[in-house]
């Protein structure tokens, strides 16, 4: 989609720091990070949130947990702990309508609201 930020990043349209790719997903820093670690995965076809991706290509959804795992061990986060987070909706915090996942680390993180 052509006015879809997360569709141009994948589509190196704008510029995003990678740090890590597969033949479904991209995986950036998030430009306004919540923790130390903080990576966002996206697939790289276009869902406007997690339920559809996972309705219209289940196996792209667990492509993104995999590299997230992956995501969390070169980020140095995976043996102390980590977040997965996807926001589903704009009452859930969910400002790009591109189906993402969200690694959180590096320091304690509270419970959530």
């Amino acid at each position: 989609m052509s006015d879809c930020l997360f569709c141009r990043i994948v589509a190196r349209e704008i510029p995003a720091t990678v740090v890590h790719e597969t033949d479904t997903t991209l995986a950036f820093r998030d430009i306004a990070p919540q923790a130390p670690t903080h990576v966002v995965l996206v697939p790289k076809v276009h869902a406007p949130d997690a339920a559809a991706l996972a309705a219209a290509a289940p196996t792209v959804l667990d492509d993104l947990f995999l590299a997230a795992g992956e995501v969390a061990k070169s980020e140095g986060v995976a043996d102390s702990g980590y977040r997965l987070l996807f926001n589903t909706g704009e009452d859930a915090g969910q400002t790009v309508f591109h189906a993402h996942l969200h690694v959180l680390g590096g320091r304690r993180l509270g419970p959530l609201a």
